[in-house]
């Protein structure tokens, strides 16, 4: 360990194998979500990572733009994906105690989604990543109640990552000068031209999924999945009173969800990396506002697409905010314990209260 604090389980780190980093060269996704970027990957590369890092396990995923390349190409989607997991699962066979993997799904493929859960779980993957919205339907939507219904029969975690906004116009008409009608999903995103969509729309488009999760009764409907929610939860935690508050106060389609009752389903179903910049203000303003304990966190570094100078970086900073909030044992549960117990499904000790 290269200094007094425990090594880590990273559940937020990526992977690109050279198909997939090809697939998405050949359908546009040279600069996913207006990064500059789309970084490079080796396996090599990544042990070097962990290494200096003092990270002894890697939960791996694919990031945004998901496997779900080029909209309505289905046949494209189910290829990506099977070539993603595959390797993942190979990956894992041969150094166990260094990588595991979230599999990939190639939603809105709802069909292939099934069939590839069933697939990757004889694989052996730790659960499964999902995009905040997968060509303009976002999680919640009853579209996906299928997927959500077997996962929770299976009992799986589920990795949620963010991807850029947009809007499914498939059955919508677009009020533009034209009056026109769009089948293609449309970019939400009106501050993209200033910033890439990883720096805001990424915590907001987080934030859209967990009320839409809870306001489509998708979370009560579906009480044994686990969820992960990435940057320590995105935007959301300010925004709880508010939707539960509404959801109450104005009836309409959505289902209505006391908040002492979505606070509760916070703390048994889910839990929040620490990618990004946590420290000072967004972990107090979960913690303090939505009322979600330590056990709760996991450390993420967001590589590659966070690059490694990067990811050492962060740790500093990462390091520095734990050491002055937090015990040294609760420094242990968030880095690598909590991790491990998820993994394990064992329950939390906040479970077991």
């Amino acid at each position: 360990m290269a200094n007094d604090l425990p090594d880590k389980i990273d559940v937020h780190v990526h992977f690109l194998p050279p198909s997939y980093r090809q697939a998405c060269l050949d359908n546009g996704h040279g600069n996913p979500d207006g990064m500059p970027y789309l970084p490079e990957w080796s396996e090599e590369a990544h042990l070097a990572l962990m290494e200096k890092n003092g990270i002894k396990k890697s939960i791996l995923s694919i990031s945004s733009p998901g496997t779900h390349l080029a909209y309505g190409n289905d046949h494209l989607a189910a290829k990506v994906t099977r070539e993603c997991n595959a390797y993942a699962a190979d990956l894992k066979r041969r150094k166990p105690d260094q990588f595991g993997y979230w599999a990939s799904l190639p939603l809105p493929a709802v069909d292939e989604s099934l069939a590839e859960i069933a697939r990757a779980a004889d694989e052996g993957c730790d659960g499964y990543v999902v995009m905040t919205n997968a060509h303009g339907h976002y999680l919640g939507d009853s579209l996906f109640d299928p997927v959500f219904d077997e996962l929770n029969r299976r009992e799986a975690t589920i990795f949620v990552h963010p991807t850029s906004p947009c809007l499914d116009c498939t059955n919508q008409t677009l009020t533009t000068n034209t009056n026109a009608t769009s089948s293609a999903p449309t970019k939400a995103t009106p501050l993209a031209t200033n910033f890439p969509n990883p720096m805001l729309e990424f915590l907001f488009d987080t934030a859209r999924i967990v009320s839409n999760l809870f306001l489509s009764g998708t979370i009560k409907r579906c009480p044994n999945i686990k969820i992960i929610l990435p940057h320590l939860g995105g935007a959301f935690p300010p925004l709880l009173s508010r939707w539960t508050g509404f959801s109450t106060l104005v009836p309409s389609g959505w289902e209505p969800y006391a908040e002492e009752n979505a606070r509760k389903a916070l703390q048994k179903q889910f839990w929040f990396d620490l990618a990004g910049f946590p420290f000072p203000g967004q972990i107090k303003g979960l913690m303090d506002g939505a009322g979600i304990g330590h056990e709760r966190l996991m450390y993420g570094s967001d590589f590659p697409f966070t690059k490694a100078e990067g990811v050492e970086f962060l740790k500093g900073k990462l390091d520095e905010g734990m050491k002055a909030m937090f015990e040294q044992e609760q420094v242990e549960d968030m880095y690598w314990r909590n991790a491990e117990g998820l993994l394990r499904g064992r329950e939390t000790a906040t479970d077991a209260a």
